[in-house]
C-alpha cells in the first residue's frame, strides 16, 4: 500500500486526533462528544494512561506528547491507517503548584514540555498533512489563567499564556493553508486534574522555606478548579465538540465557570487584580522578619 494510503473502513467520517485521553480528564469526555457527532477519534495518551473506549468508535493509541519519536510515530501510524488528520486536539496537559521562588526547574521545565512544547510538537507533525490537502482544524486548548495568572501555579498559568499566544499566531500562519486553528479557554471545569495536582504536589515532598506559613493555601490552590459551581467536564466537551464540528469553526472557544470573572480580571487594571488575588490566596499580609 503506498504510503498515505487509507485503509479505514468509512473514509467519510472525520478523524480526530486527541491527546490527554486518560479517562477521567477531559480528553476522555472529548472522546466521548466527538465519537457522538459521528467522527472516528483516535484517542492517546502515555502508554499506562491509554484509555478503554469499548462502544465508541475509537481507537487507542500510545503518544508521549515529551517525545518527538513518540509524536512523529503516532501521527505516522494515523496516516497510514487512515489517510488523514481532519482535527487535532491538542489536550495533554499537567499542572505545576508552588510558589515560583521555591518551585524546583524539573517541575516547571516538565510543566512547560507538556502543556505548551507538547502543543507544538502535535502541530509540526500533523500540520503539514493538513496544509497539503488545504484542509483541517487544529485545537489548542489553554486556560483562563493564560489571560490572568494566579499566585501558586505560575508555571501552569505561563505555559497556558504561551498556548494562548502560539495559537493566535499559528491561526494567521495556517490561514493560507485552509486550516482552521481554534483556541479554546476553559474555566473552572471538573476533572481528575485537582487529584493530580495534589497528587503531583504530595510527591513532590517539597518543603516550603519562604513559604511555610502557606502551605495549606497552596495545597487548597492545588485543587481550587475542581470545587463549588465548577463545570461538568462531558457537558464542557460536548460544548467544544460541536462548535469545533460546525460548518465555520470560531476563532476561540471561552466556556465554564469562572471565565467572566477572569474576563474581568484580564481587564482589570494590574493593582485591582493583585488585590483580589492577594486577598483569594492569602498573601494581602506583610509577614514579620
Amino acid at each position: 500500500m503506498a504510503p498515505n494510503a487509507s485503509k479505514d473502513d468509512n473514509p467519510k467520517k472525520p478523524v480526530v486526533l486527541i491527546t490527554g485521553c486518560a479517562k477521567g480528564g477531559i480528553g476522555y469526555e472529548y472522546c466521548q462528544a466527538f465519537s457522538s457527532l459521528g467522527c472516528r477519534v483516535v484517542a492517546t495518551d502515555v502508554l499506562e494512561r491509554v484509555p478503554d473506549l469499548a462502544g465508541l468508535d475509537a481507537e487507542q493509541l500510545p503518544l508521549d506528547v515529551t517525545s518527538d519519536e513518540s509524536v512523529e510515530g503516532a501521527v505516522e501510524r494515523v496516516l497510514d491507517e487512515h489517510g488523514r488528520v481532519d482535527v487535532l486536539v491538542n489536550n495533554a496537559g499537567i499542572g505545576c503548584t508552588g510558589p515560583l521562588a521555591e518551585l524546583r526547574g524539573e517541575a516547571v521545565g516538565r510543566a512547560m514540555d507538556v502543556n505548551f512544547l507538547g502543543q507544538l510538537r502535535m502541530v509540526r507533525a500533523v500540520v503539514p498533512h493538513m496544509a497539503s490537502r488545504r484542509s483541517g482544524r487544529v485545537v489548542n486548548v489553554g486556560s483562563v489563567v493564560g489571560t490572568a495568572a494566579t499566585p501558586w501555579a505560575g508555571p501552569y498559568c505561563a505555559s497556558k499564556a504561551a498556548v494562548h499566544a502560539a495559537t493566535d499566531a499559528l491561526r494567521v500562519e495556517l490561514r493560507p493553508f485552509g486550516v482552521h486553528v481554534v483556541k479554546v479557554v476553559p474555566g473552572a471545569v471538573r476533572s481528575g486534574l485537582g487529584h493530580a495536582n495534589t497528587a503531583q504536589l504530595a510527591a513532590g515532598g517539597q518543603e516550603w522555606r519562604l513559604y511555610r506559613e502557606f502551605t495549606a493555601v497552596i495545597a487548597e490552590r492545588a485543587r481550587a478548579s475542581q470545587t463549588g459551581r465548577a463545570t461538568d467536564a462531558g457537558a464542557f466537551a460536548a460544548h467544544v465538540a460541536r462548535r469545533v464540528m460546525s460548518a465555520r469553526p470560531p476563532r476561540e472557544i471561552v466556556y465554564g465557570n469562572m471565565t467572566l470573572l477572569f474576563a474581568a480580571l484580564a481587564a482589570a487594571p494590574l493593582w485591582a487584580r493583585d488585590a483580589f488575588f492577594a486577598k483569594r490566596f492569602g498573601l494581602d499580609k506583610m509577614l514579620p522578619r
